[in-house]
C-alpha cells in the first residue's frame, strides 16, 4: 500500500480481525505511528511470531512501515533509496536466478540469499535492481 493509503491500512484485512495484544504492546514501545522494518523483524523473533502477524497488527493499529531493509520503500524523502549495483557475482546471480524464475523473488527469498551468501539485505536488493528482478511478497504485508 502506498502514502495515499494511510489511514486505511487495516481494510487489507477481513472486519472484525482482532488485534494481537502482545504484538501491539511491542509494538507501542517502538512506534511512533511508525514502525521500521528491523524493529518488526525484532519484535517478531523476541515474541517468536511470524513477521506476517507482526505485519498484520501493524496494519490493524494503522502504523506506518518505514526503511525497509531491502530499501524499497519508507525513507525519507523518496521512499526508494536502493540503487542497481555495479556489478554481480557469479554465486549472487546464481542463486537470484534459482529463485527468480519468473522475474520475481519474494522478500523471504531475498532475505535468505543474503542471510546464506553473507551479504546485507539491501546488496540482494541492489542486485535484483541491476538483474531487473523484481522484489514481491513483503513479510510485513506492506507489498
Amino acid at each position: 500500500m502506498t502514502h495515499e493509503d494511510a489511514g486505511k491500512y487495516k481494510a487489507k484485512h477481513p472486519a472484525g480481525t482482532a488485534v494481537d495484544a502482545s504484538i501491539a504492546a511491542a509494538l507501542e514501545e517502538k512506534a511512533d505511528g511508525r514502525v521500521t522494518c528491523a524493529a518488526a523483524e525484532e519484535i517478531a523473533g523476541i515474541l517468536r511470531v511470524a513477521l506476517s502477524e507482526v505485519g498484520k497488527t501493524i496494519d490493524l493499529l494503522e502504523y506506518r512501515i518505514n526503511e525497509c531493509q531491502l530499501g524499497l520503500f519508507g525513507y525519507e524523502p523518496g521512499g526508494k533509496v536502493v540503487e542497481p549495483a555495479e556489478t554481480v557475482s557469479d554465486e549472487l546471480r546464481s542463486e537470484l536466478e534459482r529463485f527468480a524464475g519468473s522475474g520475481e523473488i519474494s522478500c523471504a527469498s531475498a532475505w535468505g540469499i543474503a542471510d546464506r551468501l553473507g551479504l546485507q539485505r539491501m546488496a540482494v536488493a541492489a542486485a535484483c535492481e541491476l538483474l531487473r528482478i523484481k522484489i514481491r511478497r513483503c513479510q510485513l504485508g506492506a507489498f
